[in-house]
């Protein structure tokens, strides 16, 4: 599986969401894929679009809060077409200290971009989190809309939890991949 052109675009504050890209660039690599690591604040609306595959890292700010340079896209995502990238989403939170909005940021990108036409690969097990509410559930709350990381409390879990995300993400692309192909 080469060719894939994938870009992984992030936003971050203390660099915690930006470590987690490049490791995600550095296991896409046992599947010859060299991926582009942007910013946010580095990408235009071209952007998104140049890309097969798309991850997007977001983290969570004390209670829900949003990461600012993906803030200042709310009006842009939602206006992106993303019909054709597959997309997957990674967010950054900390369960035990903000329990009730754990990851809500990437709930609130999950959001947006629905609206854009992505088709989202990666939706991740919400067992063995400990948290009391997120934004980032599916409605039957045994998912999260993408991989859920916490450096804070479960940061020797971490590279484990992307290397199994990065091997689900590269098999579902290959299946709406080829739903797309066949369609």
């Amino acid at each position: 599986m080469t060719n894939i052109r994938t870009g992984i675009i992030f936003g971050t504050d203390t660099g915690n969401t930006e470590d987690i890209a490049h490791r995600m660039a550095d296991q896409l690599q046992q599947y010859n894929i060299t991926a582009e690591v942007y910013n946010i604040t580095e990408a235009d609306p071209e952007t998104f679009s140049n890309y097969d595959l798309l991850i997007l890292g977001i983290p969570t700010w004390d209670f829900g809060g949003i990461q600012a340079d993906w803030d200042d896209m709310e009006e842009i995502l939602p206006q992106l077409d993303l019909s054709r990238p597959v997309v997957a989403l990674y967010g950054l939170g900390d369960q035990f200290g903000y329990g009730d909005y754990f990851v809500d940021a990437m709930g609130w990108l999950h959001n947006h971009l629905q609206l854009s036409g992505a088709r989202f690969a990666g939706y991740w097990p919400t067992t063995g989190y400990e948290f009391d509410a997120s934004l980032a559930t599916l409605a039957d709350g045994k998912q999260f809309c993408g991989l859920a990381i916490d450096e804070d409390q479960q940061f020797d879990l971490t590279d484990d939890r992307v290397s199994r995300w990065i091997s689900q993400v590269m098999s579902e692309y290959r299946q709406l991949a080829d739903v797309a192909e066949a369609g």
